[in-house]
């Protein structure tokens, strides 16, 4: 396939003009002009690419690319210089795709998250700029507190912090993966039950649990290996294009 219309085909399916992200999505580093092999990883390491490169990969395909505002322009040395360089040097090309993978109600970290616990995706829950990054779910019947604490634990192999709200059961959730710490007041506005996300602060352990709201912090990286790993399946699907995950070591 293309490299061109591999990017086409994805930009489109993710929807990723109608965000405003942190930084480019899509086609990050231009390697060859055709890909056949299709590496996926949730962040652009110097790991992910040196891993991607002794398998042969013709592009690498992330949720958490190389560029972003915050960090503003930066010269190409230390680890981030290492990472292009090898991209380049190996004729690589990275995709990013961050906000419209966090927030895409098929493939997306949250999404995919709501359809392992067993929760129904009632619709898009958080707004960045007018588009969702996360989805809202329901529990049908409710599910205790601790038992949905046990319950992602196992599917995200990772601690998971429980700021305990009340009741104690509970019926609805916002989910926005990754470090959306402070997004649990649109829960609590929303008057739903429960939020879930990847990072708590020490303040907003204390405020949602004294709001009412149970708060789930089950680790950045551990919440977003699902996105990119459904992302893959798709493109195995519409394409049969030859594929393989790598995941990363992080605790965080």
């Amino acid at each position: 396939m293309q490299t061109n219309e591999f990017v086409k085909y994805l930009n489109k399916y993710l929807d990723v003009y109608r965000y405003q992200d942190y930084g480019p999505n899509g086609l990050q580093v231009e390697g060859v002009s055709e890909v056949k092999k299709i590496a996926f990883a949730v962040s652009a390491t110097v790991e992910s690419i040196e891993k991607s490169v002794e398998w042969g990969a013709d592009a690498l395909v992330v949720h958490h690319g190389l560029f972003w505002k915050f960090h503003g322009a930066r010269a190409i040395k230390g680890p981030h210089g290492q990472r292009i360089k090898l991209l380049i040097k190996n004729e690589v090309n990275l995709l990013g795709y961050h906000l419209p993978l966090d927030g895409h109600l098929e493939s997306g970290n949250a999404a995919e998250i709501a359809k392992k616990i067993g929760a129904k995706i009632k619709g898009g829950f958080g707004d960045h700029e007018g588009m969702p990054t996360g989805v809202h779910v329901e529990f049908s019947p409710s599910i205790n507190a601790n038992d949905l604490q046990k319950k992602l634990e196992k599917l995200l192999g990772h601690s998971v912090i429980h700021a305990k709200g009340r009741p104690q059961d509970i019926k609805t959730m916002g989910i926005i993966t990754g470090g959306a710490n402070s997004q649990w007041k649109d829960a609590f506005y929303q008057g739903l039950d429960a939020y879930l996300t990847g990072e708590i602060s020490e303040h907003d352990w204390h405020d949602a649990r004294e709001a009412g709201i149970h708060f789930f912090a089950g680790g950045h990286n551990a919440t977003e290996q699902f996105g990119v790993q459904s992302l893959m399946k798709k493109v195995q699907s519409d394409h049969g294009l030859e594929c393989i995950y790598f995941p990363s070591e992080n605790p965080a």
